[in-house]
């Protein structure tokens, strides 16, 4: 299924049916109060398949209730160019949804692949949540390549050539368990993405294999694909403050060439993110 708050998408996504919630948007994008999010939340659960294609990144913190929508233990793997760990206000904001996540019972451990943004390094680093990194729970997997040697002996450090031996040892660590994938288009590089954030490194490819190796070792139970670009548009006054002082100062994308590219990926994330998982994924059955 699509979910469609922003009109970040047009035009097909193999076949998916779309669930307009666009009234919601503007309430919701960057962040939002919880009771916002409750209502929210209570307002479409019952409507929603185990796999979701939505918009901008800037609502990346609705994941965490698509996940509260399983119930077995679990890890979180999520592809994405930030670490979403920020422990400061707001409670509810994409920047910080991997902490409402953890707060789950049934989610055993949160792993970020990707990262290439300041927050993992100091002094940005100081406003995540370094105790979760520390206790384990939370996995930060962080290009290192372009790093100054002190840097690339931090935990989680990422390199070119060796990143998918890497990954492939993290899911045999899984030994077959649960997983729920979220996908955060802005861990792609540019020309393979357009997003309201700054690129990352992944190329396509590079994340089409990463689902390959979780379908064949693990078992994908839900999962969902978000980050196109999308007009920001915000219901509160601090909310639009605090959002457009965080966001990168990027150009302006042409909307139908950002729509055409972002489409193109997701048709190819959607089919290895939903493979043998069809009847879950809200498609023409919706």
């Amino acid at each position: 299924m699509r979910l469609n708050l922003d009109d970040a998408w047009f035009g097909e996504i193999h076949e998916l049916a779309e669930l307009e919630a666009k009234k919601w948007g503007p309430h919701l994008r960057f962040s939002a109060p919880l009771t916002v999010v409750e209502e929210f939340f209570s307002a479409h659960d019952a409507g929603l398949p185990s796999f979701l294609v939505y918009g901008s990144g800037d609502f990346h913190h609705l994941t965490a209730l698509w996940i509260r929508r399983t119930t077995a233990p679990i890890v979180v793997v999520s592809f994405d160019n930030h670490p979403d760990w920020d422990i400061r206000p707001p409670k509810w904001c994409c920047g910080s949804w991997v902490n409402r996540a953890l707060e789950l019972p049934h989610v055993q451990k949160v792993s970020v692949w990707g990262c290439g943004n300041f927050e993992c390094w100091w002094p940005g680093q100081v406003f995540g949540n370094r105790r979760a990194e520390r206790a384990g729970r939370l996995e930060v997997r962080v290009w290192a390549d372009d790093r100054p040697v002190k840097d690339q002996q931090r935990r989680g450090a990422l390199f070119r050539e060796t990143w998918r031996a890497e990954f492939e040892r993290f899911v045999d660590g899984l030994a077959g368990g649960d997983v729920y994938v979220t996908i955060d288009l802005d861990c792609l590089r540019a020309g393979e993405a357009v997003t309201n954030w700054e690129n990352g490194k992944f190329r396509l490819d590079d994340v089409v294999w990463a689902l390959g190796c979780l379908q064949r070792r693990a078992r994908i139970v839900a999962g969902d694909i978000c980050g196109a670009f999308s007009e920001q548009k915000y219901a509160r006054a601090k909310q639009r403050f605090v959002a457009r002082l965080d966001h990168p100062k990027l150009p302006r994308p042409d909307k139908r060439e950002a729509i055409g590219i972002n489409t193109a990926t997701v048709e190819k994330l959607w089919t290895a993110l939903t493979d043998g998982n069809q009847h879950h994924a809200g498609g023409d059955q919706q």
